[in-house]
């Protein structure tokens, strides 16, 4: 649990960071951090999209950052779970339903016919949170231990779901839902022990 532990503090930190980036670019102020976010732009082109939206960009940028990490976190969890539990080709037994098996197959075949690089050799890359949701639910036994409820599991994870929309699909997020985005961060590690 020692590596969970570790996971955490750092999606923490990251909250902590785009909190202090917020505020640094609300107030027009530097807190001398050195953390400082740049873009690598085609100097050519990127100058012509207009600016309001490179602004809406940079402003969705931290949205996207949270969700990235929260994501990547909890199928990490997802894989350490399985792993303590000695459940090592889990994504191959009756650990995955079917359904989820067929949706990732048919999204990893879908960017194998595209050209593209794929993303991942582990399919558990190309599951959304609504399934990875279902996983959890599918083998409580294993998971039941350490979240506490399987209900907020759910309500959780359909809410990241809904808030995911609008931030994979280039909308700006209200700032109720960002505050949303934030809060259901913070269910989600109550939610764990």
């Amino acid at each position: 649990m020692f590596e969970s532990e570790i996971k955490l503090f750092h999606v923490s930190n990251q909250l902590a960071e785009n909190d202090l980036d917020r505020i640094e670019s609300k107030l027009g102020i530097s807190l001398g951090r050195s953390h400082v976010k740049t873009i690598e732009t085609d100097s050519d082109y990127y100058p012509q999209i207009d600016s309001s939206i490179r602004t809406e960009a940079s402003q969705m940028s931290e949205a996207y950052e949270i969700f990235y990490s929260l994501e990547k976190t909890i199928r990490g969890f997802i894989e350490d779970s399985f792993g303590a539990a000695g459940v090592h080709d889990w994504w191959n037994e009756d650990c995955v339903p079917e359904k989820i098996k067929r949706s990732t197959e048919e999204r990893i075949q879908r960017e194998f016919d595209s050209g593209v690089t794929p993303r991942s050799e582990d399919p558990i890359d190309y599951t959304n949170f609504g399934e990875l949701g279902e996983i959890i639910r599918h083998n409580w036994d294993i998971f039941g231990g350490t979240l506490r409820s399987q209900k907020a599991v759910t309500k959780v994870l359909s809410g990241l779901n809904t808030l995911r929309a609008p931030i994979a699909h280039c909308s700006m997020l209200a700032e109720d839902e960002m505050i949303r985005l934030r809060l259901s961060v913070r269910d989600w590690f109550r939610l764990m022990g």
